[in-house]
C-alpha cells in the first residue's frame, strides 16, 4: 500500500472510534521523517489508549503494516504510532496545543478529509 493509502486506513480507524480534530498532512517535501502525520485528539485517556489501539489493528489488519515504535502511551495524554511512512499522533486537548504540530508543519500539504463524513 501506498503512505498515502495508509494514512487514510489510520484516518478511518481514529474517525470510527470518534477522534476529534482529524488531521493529516503530507510532509513528504518538508522532512524524511515520514511521508505523512495523522493527527487526532482524545477526550481523556480512556479515549486516546482505545483510538491507539484502533488504528494499530487497521493498520495491521487492513494495511498489513507493522508498527515500528509506539511512544508516550504510559501518561495517557500523547501516544505516536510510528509506521515508517506514517507517524500517527494522538493528543489530549491541552498536549494537542502544546505540540502544535499543525503549526510547525504548516508548509506540508492538509488533505481534505471530507469523505470521512460521507460513510
Amino acid at each position: 500500500m501506498t503512505p498515502k493509502e495508509l494514512a487514510i486506513i489510520a484516518a478511518r480507524a481514529l474517525d470510527d472510534k470518534k477522534g476529534r480534530e482529524l488531521a493529516v498532512i503530507e510532509i513528504t517535501d518538508q522532512t524524511t521523517l515520514a511521508d505523512y502525520f495523522v493527527i487526532a485528539t482524545g477526550t481523556s485517556s480512556t479515549q486516546i489508549n482505545a483510538l491507539s489501539g484502533a488504528v494499530e489493528k487497521a493498520m495491521e489488519e487492513q494495511g498489513g503494516e507493522p508498527l515500528l515504535h509506539r511512544e508516550g502511551h504510559r501518561d495517557g495524554t500523547w501516544v505516536l504510532l510510528d509506521y515508517g511512512s506514517v507517524v500517527v499522533h494522538i493528543f489530549s486537548a491541552e498536549a494537542r496545543e502544546f505540540y502544535s504540530l499543525e503549526r510547525l508543519w504548516s508548509d506540508g500539504k492538509r488533505m481534505d478529509l471530507s469523505f470521512l463524513r460521507e460513510q
